[in-house]
């Protein structure tokens, strides 16, 4: 079953932020993410989310934990964690019951 890393967040330094983008993609193609969403001018239509939203696809939630603990992923995050505000979390695929 997919499972997902989304995240919404806040860029606070958008040259730091731009060293993450130049370098997550070698992590994100090694454990086979696929990018669903990247937008950086999200729409409310609940609550107040920030503005950037990412949607990643994984083989499974182990598959997504494995690219967030990774030693290639944990050498670049900091990029990401130091120059936002937000959330992120691991989804699993909608399965009817």
């Amino acid at each position: 079953m997919s499972a997902y890393f989304v995240a919404n967040y806040t860029v606070t330094n958008e040259d730091g932020y731009r060293r993450y983008l130049d370098v997550v993609g070698e992590s994100l193609r090694a454990h086979g993410a696929k990018v669903l969403v990247a937008d950086y001018a999200s729409e409310a239509a609940e609550g107040s989310p920030a503005p950037v939203t990412v949607v990643l696809r994984f083989d499974s939630k182990e598959a997504a934990r494995e690219w967030y603990n990774s030693s290639g992923y944990q050498a670049v995050v900091h990029h990401r964690l130091d120059n936002t505000e937000g959330f992120a979390v691991f989804c699993d695929e909608y399965r009817r019951s």
